[in-house]
Formats: C-alpha cells, sequence, structure tokens
C-alpha cells in the first residue's frame, strides 16, 4: 500500500525536473492565450511543465487520477489522485517576479495525504506529508507563534475578476488597521508555503481552485497551523484562510465583520 511519504518524494522528484527550465523562462516568454479574463495568463511554459509532470506521474503510478490546472483530467483505479498547479502564479512567472511555484498535491481515498511546492526562481522546496510534518530545504519548519491580530503580517490575493476585486480592496480596507500589515505575492501556493514556515503569519483569499491550494494545505497543516473555509469547516478553495491555532479563530471573526464571505 502506498503511503503518504512515498507519494511526497515522488511529487519532489517530479517538481524537481520542471523547475529548472522555468527557472530559467520567467520573464523571458510572451503571454500567449489569457483564460477567465484579460489578466488570468497562460503560457507555453504553464502547458510544457503540466505535460511534464503528468507524463512522469503516469510513468511511476499508471493507475492514478490526476487533475491539472490546464485541462489534464485523468481518472484512475488507485484511490490516489494527483492535484496539478504546473505553474501558480503565472503572472509572476511572466514578469520575472518571485511569487511563483510549481505545485503538486496528493489525495488519497479522497483525503489530503502529501503536497510539494517548489520554487523555482528562489530554489525553495516545501514538502509534507500527512504524519511526518513539513519541511523547507529539507529542514522542519512550523507556522510562526503569533498570539495577536494586531502583530500577524497576512498574506492575501485579489480574483482576476475585475468587480470582485473591488469588493475584495473593501475588505483591505477594514482588516489592515486590525493587522500589522498585508502581502500580495500573486501566487496562492507559495503564499500557503510561506505561513507553514512562518515567512507570514497568515493568510487568505476568495475563489482558489483545487489546485491552488491542494498542496499548500497539507503544508499548512503539518506545520501546525489551520486551515478551513470562513466558517471553520474544510476548504474547497471558495474561501481559505490559513493561520497558527491561535489566531485562526480570531481571524475569521474580522474577516466575517469585515464582509470577506460577500466579496
Amino acid at each position: 500500500m502506498v503511503t503518504p511519504d512515498a507519494l511526497r518524494d515522488l511529487a519532489l522528484d517530479i517538481a524537481r525536473t520542471v523547475a529548472p527550465e522555468i527557472g530559467r523562462r520567467a520573464g523571458q516568454v510572451d503571454v500567449s492565450t489569457t483564460k477567465s479574463t484579460a489578466t488570468d495568463l497562460v503560457t507555453e511554459v504553464d502547458r510544457w511543465s503540466e505535460a511534464q509532470i503528468v507524463n512522469r506521474i503516469l510513468d511511476a503510478r499508471p493507475d492514478d487520477s490526476i487533475l491539472g490546472e490546464e485541462g489534464t483530467g485523468v481518472t484512475g483505479t488507485s484511490g490516489v489522485r494527483w492535484v496539478v498547479d504546473p505553474i501558480d502564479g503565472t503572472t509572476d512567472f511572466v514578469y520575472g517576479h518571485p511569487g511563483f511555484s510549481v505545485s503538486i498535491g496528493v489525495e488519497i481515498d479522497g483525503e489530503p495525504a502529501a503536497g510539494v511546492i517548489v520554487d523555482p526562481l528562489l530554489g525553495d522546496e516545501f514538502c509534507a506529508a500527512v504524519g511526518h510534518g513539513t519541511t523547507r530545504n529539507g529542514r522542519p519548519v512550523r507556522v510562526s507563534d503569533v498570539d495577536e491580530l494586531s502583530r500577524t503580517l497576512l498574506a492575501t490575493g485579489f480574483s482576476y475578476d475585475p468587480e470582485r476585486r473591488r469588493r475584495q480592496a473593501r475588505v483591505l480596507v477594514e482588516v489592515l488597521p486590525r493587522v500589522r500589515d498585508i502581502r500580495r505575492m500573486g501566487g496562492a501556493a507559495l503564499d500557503l508555503a510561506s505561513v507553514s514556515c512562518g515567512r507570514v503569519d497568515a493568510y487568505f483569499e476568495k475563489g482558489l481552485n483545487p489546485w491552488d491550494c491542494a498542496a499548500g494545505a497539507v503544508l499548512v497543516a503539518e506545520a501546525g497551523g489551520r486551515i478551513t473555509d470562513l466558517e471553520g469547516r474544510a476548504t474547497t478553495g471558495e474561501m481559505t484562510v490559513a493561520a497558527p491555532i491561535s489566531i485562526h479563530g480570531p481571524l475569521l471573526d474580522l474577516l466575517r465583520s469585515a464582509g470577506a464571505d460577500r466579496n
């Protein structure tokens, strides 16, 4: 029977095969297509990366299922599903700006089992497997020990839809005076990785897809944090809030009072 740590190790091996080329091409590509809006970018490198990752998964585990951001949908029979974002933060990638990553999450029988996020530009490798903790470049990491919202460095992201962005900005008007500061890097996967190692204290965003947070959710949970929706339930991505347990509840209260559930 496959174990979470074996899937983690395979995911890392696979991510390492595409990360160098992604890093080399950062800031060097023309945008070939947009998706949901004019700001939702996709490049030939996104598609190349997904094809490489999918082929390597199937070579190693031909009976697994795969869900990929760029359209891959493979139905398997093993009970294992891979959730792949070949380049999370494509806008950062196009500009050569730090914040993009390769994100590979793995589920066993519908439950999160492992996650790997690799930063091709800065060289960080974040890995986690259920029951085995979270590492950054091979060293164990934990979420921060912050215990007050006023001392919280809070990461977030914005929708591609212009009107939803306007509503999200209104939420920040209420949230910003209550926290230490806000960070916006442009990639949900690395934001969650940053929570897992204490590089930021917490993160929230509305409207994520499964591939945006599948790996990061495992990183945060195995690093001692909590990741839920705005009601404290397991997140589906519609609303994602990740934080140390000590401030998770107060952060949910603040976000609800600011109207984050309505944006």
